[in-house]
């Protein structure tokens, strides 16, 4: 198809890397994006997506949190004007006086995208593009394109189109109508053909379709990916907390994972399994996973549905808390908040269990006056509290531990060595022979879990030479 002016392909990449472009006239090559971030001031609690926002978080904190996205996208903010708006425009959003200030502000940068911390109808962006003259972006575009940026797998670049496209398809507004020319049926039913936009949508519609088939092939190899680790005695521990509270840099120092731990939000984005050595000789899988965010777009909580599945299926999930954030309690409502709508609030009282993270980065008085005395705290760079963390971990997963004894011949050495991998604190103790016809036995105790316990018993239903038993 030939390039119209004013069309573009729905089929084009999901991340277009903002953060660098060609260069244009006096500018350097691979320069950063100049922008301008609005953040709207007193909208109506309707206004936001989420109403979660609205719980405590000023505008000056919000507009932090955009700053960052901004930076995590690549993107350099030049302003960042605070806009009040107490009556937002159905068409625009903002008013007609604070949209010539901003095309003031867009000339005296030179920049070439407006960023609007809000959720923006198609309508709306259209519009403000119309008015500005340059590309415009809200709250839901810069998460995904942020995604579209991180993804490495192919399950999270198919997570993250999937969203795109959903997230695209209401915003087809420049269409054109070149094959109206065309016409469609017989005598007096003859009519204008269909319109770019009609064929646009319908083949986003046909990629969606393509998407979900491709993502229910994924989640049908993570479910046997995961119901073969549920076969494993390995109990599963999964990190989880908003953006950018140190859970990748916990991982790594608990596992030497070796994934991404940088100082900006959804550094890590696909999920990573190591293995995890407990005190007294168990082991679990510690899962490391996307952050949340407040006001995550809707289509990506759908989209990474798959990927969120872990947190349903783990034994605990480990709620790591950014304890020098100035809005930690608000960030904890969020992530509670989606943990709620993933598992429920009786496995949240039950499963979840949090840790204060970044203390290193309070001063004495401040530990004092804004740690609750319950929470345990740590520092994943410094590596303070780590034993202390491992060691409630195994208490978490072994209060269900069951002490077993185990008696087998001393020449079994291959069932012995499953015994060591499936159970834990195990002790042995020779026994002598009754008679010289028997050979010497060994006596096992030690504790398995409940995923152990099963594993155990299958390994000796055919076995009636061997005694189990429970203490």
């Amino acid at each position: 198809m030939a390039d119209v002016p004013g069309h573009s392909d729905p089929n084009d990449n999901v991340s277009h890397d903002l953060g660098q472009r060609q260069a244009g006239p006096g500018q350097d090559e691979g320069a950063p994006v100049c922008a301008i971030l609005v953040q709207p001031e007193g909208l109506p609690r309707r206004e936001l997506q989420d109403a979660r926002l609205a719980d405590g978080r000023s505008s000056q904190e919000r507009l932090q949190e955009a700053q960052n996205l901004c930076q995590a996208m690549g993107v350099r903010v030049a302003q960042s004007p605070m806009v009040r708006v107490t009556k937002p425009r159905a068409a625009s959003l903002l008013g007609g006086g604070h949209i010539e200030s901003l095309k003031d502000s867009i000339q005296a940068e030179a920049a070439e995208l407006v960023v609007v911390n809000a959720n923006l109808s198609p309508l709306q962006q259209r519009n403000l593009e119309k008015a500005l003259g340059v590309k415009v972006m809200d709250r839901v575009g810069m998460i995904i394109e942020i995604f579209g940026q991180r993804a490495q797998t192919r399950e999270g670049q198919l997570q993250v189109e999937l969203a795109a496209q959903t997230y695209q398809r209401s915003r087809l507004v420049r269409a054109w109508t070149g094959l109206d020319r065309q016409r469609g049926g017989r005598g007096m039913r003859g009519g204008p053909g269909e319109m770019q936009l009609e064929l646009d949508r319908r083949r986003i519609d046909d990629r969606i379709v393509r998407l979900r088939k491709e993502l229910a092939k994924v989640r049908q190899t993570r479910a046997l990916h995961r119901k073969a680790r549920q076969r494993a005695p390995y109990p599963i521990v999964v990190l989880v907390g908003y953006t950018n509270a140190g859970k990748s840099t916990l991982f790594n120092a608990l596992t030497a994972g070796g994934v991404m731990a940088k100082d900006m939000l959804f550094a890590t984005l696909d999920p990573t399994h190591r293995r995890l050595e407990l005190p007294g000789g168990g082991q679990c899988l510690l899962v490391d996973s996307v952050g949340f965010i407040a006001d995550l777009p809707t289509e990506l909580i759908e989209a990474f549905k798959a990927t969120l599945e872990e947190v349903e299926s783990a034994d605990l999930v480990l709620h790591v808390r950014d304890l020098s954030h100035p809005n930690t309690g608000a960030q904890r409502r969020d992530v509670l908040g989606i943990l709620h709508e993933l598992i429920g609030e009786q496995a949240c009282n039950t499963r979840v269990l949090e840790v204060g993270n970044k203390i290193d980065c309070l001063s004495p008085e401040a530990r004092q006056g804004a740690v609750p005395s319950d929470l345990l705290t740590i520092s994943a760079v410094q590596g303070e509290g780590l034993q202390q963390l491992l060691t409630i971990i195994a208490q978490r997963l072994g209060q269900d531990d069951q002490r077993f004894e185990v008696e087998l011949a001393l020449g079994d050495g291959a069932l012995r060595g499953q015994l060591y991998k499936i159970a834990n604190h195990v002790e042995e103790q020779v026994c002598e022979a009754a008679s010289a016809d028997e050979g010497g036995k060994l006596l096992l105790r030690g504790q398995l879990s409940v995923k152990a316990r099963g594993q155990l018993e299958k390994l000796l239903e055919n076995r009636s030479d061997i005694r189990l038993s429970y203490l």
